[in-house]
């Protein structure tokens, strides 16, 4: 078994950080407001770019090993696309709800 360590730059780190904070606020702000759908989607665009970007990493650039360090992202990446997905469908129910409501 060896091991691999691919140096990071300070700007590559720095982005990273960024992307962390900015899709942190995104997803914080969902939560606050679960109803606004397009808060939602973008809410869950952000894991399908989290998942799609550890998957490259570790399957088409080779720059990470499948460890645990990048499983976790990876899990919450589909655990919280997963809830998400079935969550829509109720946001979609409510929204359908409401419009009939309306008419």
């Amino acid at each position: 078994c060896s091991l691999v360590l691919y140096a990071v730059n300070g700007l590559q780190a720095r982005t990273f950080g960024v992307w962390t904070l900015l899709s942190s606020v995104i997803r914080c702000l969902c939560a606050i407001d679960i109803r606004n759908r397009t808060l939602y989607h973008i809410t869950l665009f952000t894991f399908f770019l989290a998942l799609a970007h550890f998957l490259s990493e570790v399957f088409i650039y080779h720059t990470a090993a499948l460890t645990i360090g990048v499983m976790a992202p990876l899990m919450v990446a589909s655990f919280s696309i997963l809830g998400m997905l079935i969550g829509l469908q109720y946001l979609e129910v409510e929204a359908l709800s409401q419009n009939k409501k309306k008419n």
